[in-house]
């Protein structure tokens, strides 16, 4: 599962019986950390670098508090108020990418 918050962008499965949740950068999962009170494990030969592990009952908590806290009208500009231009910058690039899965439906064309 891709999450992206206005803290950052994380990537969790299950494996070895624990949540793996995985991060390109450190500060992504900081909040979800303190939260867990998990370590976050530097693995720089691995596809993401930065790694905690947890249980299903702790993400879905800490994920229901995410939307429980959302007051921002708008994702993308939070996002850069909290983490700053360079972290938002490809955020703009995966939401202009998804315009590819709209369905025939989805707009008026001409």
């Amino acid at each position: 599962m891709w999450i992206f918050t206005t803290e950052g962008f994380i990537s969790a499965v299950y494996k070895h019986d624990a949540v793996q949740v995985r991060a390109r950068d450190h500060k992504s999962l900081q909040n979800l950390a303190t939260y867990c009170a998990s370590e976050i494990k530097h693995t720089p030969v691995a596809d993401y670098p930065y790694r905690l592990e947890t249980d299903r009952n702790h993400l879905a908590t800490w994920l229901s508090q995410q939307a429980l806290l959302m007051e921002y009208g708008n994702f993308k500009s939070e996002v850069e108020a909290v983490r700053g231009f360079e972290f938002a910058a490809p955020l703009h690039k995966v939401w202009d990418v998804m315009h590819e899965v709209e369905d025939a439906k989805a707009r008026i064309r001409s």
